[in-house]
């Protein structure tokens, strides 16, 4: 990469971290593309080089956490442990990565759905990322032992839809998203134990 790609490379990422900043500080729909540039200290020229609109940036800034979140995820959990120790790990490391980027997971869950088919998109994206990491992580030996897998579709729905309203809740009323952790657990656990046989 020469050093004009590096530059290009580096206003970039300057500008989806100005859009964070503003998410914390003066939530998404108070964020204007000046308020970013100033944070950023760019031009709008150069962020329209960029992003050709501001909901084009929050996507970008959207797209690249989720993918961050799967991985640190999918990375705590050890697929060697029982089963609902691997829950706590995973539930655990969702909490863990929303928690250090609060603002910006309270401003995916409330803000998405006014950014239009870019982020009808990217809500897809997201949901399809977390099913196959869901579904990965179900396909463990110890998972697998316990009669859990794969994990239906619908039932991972559920669990991040209530996840993600838990959580936003939880921080819109002053809390922190790991006061939530043990119930979280409990509710992912629930939700993925196999039912008894009918009679």
């Amino acid at each position: 990469m020469g050093r004009a790609d590096d530059a290009k490379g580096n206003f970039r990422e300057r500008l989806l971290r100005a859009l964070e900043t503003a998410i914390a500080e003066d939530g998404y729909s108070r964020t204007t593309v000046s308020d970013i540039v100033r944070r950023a200290r760019t031009s709008r020229r150069t962020f329209y080089e960029h992003f050709d609109s501001r909901e084009a940036c929050s996507v970008a800034l959207l797209t690249e956490a989720n993918a961050d979140q799967v991985n640190q995820i999918a990375a705590a959990v050890d697929p060697t442990a029982p089963w609902r120790r691997q829950v706590r790990q995973a539930v655990e490391a969702w909490i863990s990565s929303g928690e250090s980027r609060a603002p910006l997971m309270v401003s995916w869950i409330r803000d998405v759905p006014s950014l239009g088919n870019a982020a009808r998109r990217l809500q897809r994206d997201a949901m399809e990322n977390f099913i196959e990491m869901v579904q990965a992580l179900g396909e463990s030996d110890e998972f697998r032992t316990a009669g859990i897998g794969p994990v239906p579709r619908p039932r991972i729905i559920m669990l991040l839809g209530g996840l993600q309203e838990l959580t936003a809740i939880t921080v819109e009323e002053g809390g922190r998203m790991s006061d939530v952790t043990d119930d979280a657990v409990d509710a992912s656990i629930a939700l993925l134990t196999p039912a008894p046989p009918a009679d």
